[in-house]
């Protein structure tokens, strides 16, 4: 569980990032969360945007999401989802002890 002051940190590292991951009107598949599991080991902190078909549900994606991934939600903000997981192995990201 990461506090407020670390969320706050990831939030302004992601504010740099692109989207380069999206969630269509397919919804999630077993693909997709796949994709986004090899995304969260080799970037721990990513965006993913959410087509206009399937906004209205973005709390419902964004908490499968985080269920399927064992990953912590950083933020949603309009159709963008931000998800941070802690690579063990080799960390990038390194969050300060706040």
């Amino acid at each position: 569980m990461l506090s407020k002051k670390q969320v706050r940190y990831l939030r302004s590292l992601a504010n740099t990032l692109n989207s380069k991951y999206q969630i269509g009107k397919n919804e999630i598949t077993p693909q997709t969360i796949e994709l986004l599991d090899n995304a969260l080991t080799a970037h721990e902190l990513i965006k993913v945007s959410l087509n206009k078909s399937v906004a209205d549900f973005k709390d419902e994606i964004a908490s499968t999401l985080v269920e399927e991934l064992h990953c912590e939600l950083i933020q949603i903000i309009g159709g963008v989802i931000v998800l941070f997981r802690k690579n063990l192995k080799d960390g990038k990201i390194h969050i300060p002890n706040i």
